[in-house]
């Protein structure tokens, strides 16, 4: 008797079934967040040791306030950027991987979305502290204005211009 297995299948090919589609592309999922998670954690372990320095009770009302504003944005991001790997941990063997993949899809697409607004709260924070505050705005504008174009603008432009989202439709 011979060992017949299927060749190793890259993508959506028409030979993917569509359970391998969806592990596929859970582990895909999971394996892009595990790239951004170091840098999200880095950020947050930075925010949570600011108020413990020297120059942390020099800051003014806006400088806090927009402390703030990035201490909860970083907190909500890690939390959306982490729930697919937990979802996928306590629903483990429930057969509703589709719909885990679609939830952790719509949450590390929002976690990215409030990771965007953290890292221009950074910078505005840092830009502020260290120059003034229209060189902080300028800037901040600039980096918002880089991340929704190489985040949000180039990928939504590209995805208008591909023939079909559905990987049951023949292409």
């Amino acid at each position: 008797m011979t060992d017949v297995r299927s060749p190793q299948r890259r993508d959506d090919s028409p030979e993917e079934s569509r359970k391998e589609r969806i592990d596929r592309e859970l582990m895909e999922l999971l394996n892009e967040l595990r790239v951004a998670l170091p840098g999200v954690q880095f950020l947050f372990a930075f925010l949570l040791i600011v108020p413990f320095q020297q120059r942390g009770a020099e800051l003014n009302d806006f400088q806090r306030d927009v402390y703030f504003v990035t201490l909860i944005a970083v907190a909500v991001a890690t939390g959306l950027l982490i729930a697919p790997a937990a979802q996928h941990r306590v629903l483990f063997r429930q057969r509703d991987k589709e719909a885990l993949l679609r939830r952790s899809n719509r949450s590390a697409f929002a976690g990215l979305v409030v990771l965007a607004i953290a890292i221009v709260s950074a910078v505005l924070l840092v830009t502020d502290v260290l120059f003034d505050l229209t060189a902080a705005w300028v800037t901040a504008a600039a980096v918002a204005a880089f991340l929704a174009w190489w985040w949000i603008a180039v990928p939504f432009w590209k995805r208008a211009h591909n023939r079909t989202d559905d990987p049951d439709d023949e292409r």
